[in-house]
């Protein structure tokens, strides 16, 4: 929005600079983009009148010419302007004037000297001369009435200055000049002057039929007929510049009208030509196969998505947007068809950009335009068309007003106590009524309440919080004080035994994985593949169609990842991701973290796939298993033991994965891709996976101090027969409960498998499981009795638990 400050000061005129008026206009929200001077600086040019003109004596092209200034004598000035002429009033610069700089960036100098032989004491400009516009066809003729001798920059108002507003799109209403007033009034205080105008009154009932065929796209539809127009008319120069200053150009005196009446009340108009219309107008939805040329020169396809103003015969308007070329104005254009409509913003939003262009029509349309207003809006263009291009034979209708479908204003509620919580400021009723007496809202007070019904005017007041902008707005945000948190802080150490998730990012990179952050709203058929869940937690209004429920496991977001690497030529991957999972719990109660029905736990999981290393001389090439990604995660969890069974999952290879077990209790799972999940997301090699709860990784054993043997540890080894079906684990888990329950076996400190072996010598069905225990005693020097005593109690374990002998 583009305005000059004159033209806003005319309706209400705070005491204020300019800087201030624009600082307080981008403090209300009203940013204020760009703020630049009409006219570049110049000096010492005057309104003159050229009193005679004679042919140069030395120059075919040149005229000399005797030129009023106001100074008490004639100025000998030569010129070569085509349009000079004797009555003419110009733009004059006086000897020793400063003109806009060149292309050079030099101001120019006037002074006097001679040309071709004849003295001149001056120049007449030209608008390109003194930078006001590109137009180079002459000089710029001042009206007849511009005071001779008056200092040119006040004649034409070239000391103001232009505004950029950027406006948010709640708030149309300030797409206007007197939208801007309003705000000023409201901020400062000053008396708003809206315009003016006295209406013309019907001199003729002629009306031209109008059906409204499509409610939901026109609330609204007033027109008038006008008769017997001068449309060669030309502009007043005062309504020009303020055209020009608001980034319009003048084009024809009935557009200029529409077009200032827009930027002065926020109400695009369009003016029909009456003979080009056949029969009446039909305001409808457009219809497939349908096409209209715009005034642009465009030709546009419509169908029913469009609205359209059609004639009996063809489409002369796209409704809202741009009128049509078959019935613009031109020169010749005697009778008009003056309309204002109310066209509701979701009719009018996003079909101008369907064609590639916007409209200042549609750009207001769609964020809405006030509804009450349409016959005062046409009146005001009447009364601006009979002055300037009216004559004695103009006839004028009455407004002809149909009212089908109009929004309604539902009162909103404010409570001070909630504006007072969310401002942050001790405000009271007898505040808040003065702020919203400023802003014109109508409203019903009870104590600690108002009731307020939005003027027509303002589409953006539909909530409680809408009303605290306002206030807060108004009240001025500078005054709100920045006021640090009134709770007292207090400085927590981060319990010992729990370690953060950033540690835990930390380790997992040290480890050779790079973090990848995903969403948590996930493709359904993920859910299904990789965690068997038929039942998951949908989106009511997912961002897209594929991302349509939360996911309940990180492995489908890890497989994305990978794919998504491949298909960029990468053949080593190693990912990981903390992040939540979202799972249903009736049980689940609201509370300050929880939301009833559902949990949300955090998991840490991570993929492995190609090779276990980068390709190098010092290692053999081969792809990562199973035990790599075991190994990396007894590292994550050390000193803790993790143990493993086996186990079946949905997303992984059925042989190839186990449950992780820390004390007893599954806290995830690690394995193989599923070969049909390999086979389905097209990955060439299986990747192996875990995920695990991120609360048991957090959670640690604080350290505690052990007495160190000085005394030298013994090691044995046995190697167990037992059937196949029997795990290595259940093995341990057996050696380990018999060390803690037997005072004997108190002096094994570790135990590790090395060597399994099936084949000869065992039946089919059997296996050999050979193992290393490490014994030590902190008191003394171990004795063989003892440490045959203890070997003999753990054989008798196994033996007595799981059927094992020793092997021979």
């Amino acid at each position: 929005m583009q305005f000059s400050e004159s033209w806003l000061r005319t309706l209400v005129d705070p005491k204020m600079t300019s800087d201030a008026l624009s600082h307080m206009l981008t403090m209300s929200g009203l940013e204020v983009e760009e703020v630049e001077p009409v006219a570049p600086p110049f000096s010492n040019v005057v309104v003159a009148r050229v009193v005679e003109v004679a042919k140069h004596p030395n120059a075919d092209r040149l005229n000399v010419c005797q030129v009023d200034a106001g100074t008490g004598t004639l100025l000998n000035i030569v010129c070569g302007a085509p349009n000079v002429r004797a009555g003419l009033k110009v733009a004059c610069a006086m000897a020793g004037a400063k003109l806009p700089p060149g292309d050079d960036g030099k101001s120019f100098e006037i002074k006097v000297g001679q040309l071709r032989g004849v003295e001149s004491q001056g120049m007449l400009c030209s608008a390109r001369e003194l930078k006001l516009s590109e137009e180079n066809a002459g000089l710029l003729e001042l009206p007849d009435d511009a005071p001779v001798g008056q200092n040119f920059r006040d004649y034409y108002q070239l000391n103001d200055l232009k505004f950029t507003i950027k406006l948010t799109p709640n708030k149309a209403d300030c797409l206007s000049v007197l939208g801007v007033a309003r705000e000023v009034s409201a901020l400062t205080g000053a008396p708003l002057r809206a315009p003016t105008y006295k209406a013309v009154e019907p001199n003729t009932d002629e009306k031209l039929p109008v059906k409204i065929s499509a409610p939901d796209l026109c609330g609204r539809f007033s027109g008038r007929i006008i008769r017997g127009l001068n449309a060669r008319a030309q502009t007043p120069d005062w309504m020009k510049r303020r055209l020009e200053r608001s980034g319009q150009r003048p084009i024809s005196a009935l557009v200029d009208i529409s077009n200032y009446v827009m930027l002065e009340l926020g109400r695009p108009s369009h003016v029909f030509d009456l003979d080009k219309i056949h029969g009446g107008l039909d305001v409808r939805w457009g219809k497939p196969g349908e096409s209209l040329k715009l005034l642009n020169g465009n030709t546009v396809e419509v169908d029913s998505w469009v609205g359209v103003i059609a004639d009996d015969k063809e489409i002369e308007s796209l409704a809202g947007i741009m009128g049509g070329d078959s019935t613009a104005v031109s020169l010749d254009t005697q009778n008009i068809y003056l309309e204002a409509a109310f066209w509701w913003p979701q009719a009018i939003q996003g079909r101008a950009r369907r064609y590639n262009f916007s409209t200042d029509a549609a750009h207001r349309f769609e964020r809405g335009v006030d509804y009450a207003t349409t016959v005062e809006d046409i009146e005001r263009i009447t009364a601006l068309i009979v002055e300037i291009c009216g004559g004695k034979d103009t006839v004028v209708g009455p407004v002809d007003d149909h009212v089908v479908n109009l929004p309604q204003r539902k009162p909103v509620t404010v409570r001070t106590a909630r504006a007072v919580k969310v401002i942050g400021v001790p405000l009271n009723d007898e505040q808040i009524a003065d702020i919203f007496t400023r802003l014109n809202l109508q409203f019903r007070q009870e104590p600690g309440a108002f009731t307020v019904t939005p003027p027509s005017y303002r589409f953006d007041i539909e909530i409680e919080e809408d009303l605290i902008e306002e206030i807060a707005r108004v009240y001025g945000f500078e005054n709100i004080p920045a006021l640090a948190p009134v709770a007292a802080n207090t400085m927590r150490i981060a319990p010992e035994n729990r370690r953060s998730l950033f540690a835990i990012r930390r380790q997992l990179a040290d480890a050779d994985y790079q973090e990848v952050v995903n969403f948590s709203f996930v493709e359904e058929s993920w859910e299904a593949d990789f965690a068997a869940n038929a039942n998951p937690i949908k989106l009511l209004n997912p961002i897209a169609s594929q991302m349509s429920v939360m996911r309940s496991s990180l492995v489908g977001s890890l497989v994305a990842n990978v794919r998504y690497n491949l298909n960029r030529k990468l053949n080593r991957v190693r990912v990981f991701e903390i992040g939540a999972v979202y799972l249903r719990n009736a049980a689940t109660q609201d509370g300050a973290l929880t939301v009833a029905g559902y949990d949300q736990p955090k998991r840490v999981a991570a993929m492995a796939y190609g090779q276990v290393a980068e390709e190098q001389w010092g290692l053999p090439s081969r792809n990562v298993d199973y035990f790599d990604i075991k190994a990396d995660l007894e590292a994550l969890f050390a000193p803790k033991k993790l143990s493993f069974a086996k186990a079946e999952h949905p997303a992984l290879h059925p042989g190839r994965s186990a449950q992780v077990l820390l004390e007893g209790t599954v806290i995830g799972f690690i394995g193989e891709l599923h070969p049909r999940w390999q086979q389905k997301y097209d990955l060439p090699l299986a990747p192996v996976v875990f995920e695990v709860d991120a609360s048991a990784l957090q959670t640690r054993d604080i350290p505690a101090y052990e007495e160190i043997s000085k005394f030298p540890a013994v090691t044995r080894d046995i190697a167990v027969v037992v059937k196949q079906s029997v795990s290595a684990q259940a093995l341990l888990d057996t050696f380990i409960a018999e060390q803690k329950s037997n005072p004997a076996c108190a002096i094994m400190q570790a135990i590790v498998l090395f060597d399994e072996y099936r084949g000869k010598g065992l039946e089919n069905d059997e296996k050999s499981l050979a193992f290393r225990f490490t014994l030590q005693d902190t008191q003394t020097t171990l004795q063989d009795d003892k440490v045959d005593a203890a070997m003999t109690a753990f054989i008798t374990a196994v033996e007595k638990m799981h059927g094992a002998r020793l092997r021979t």
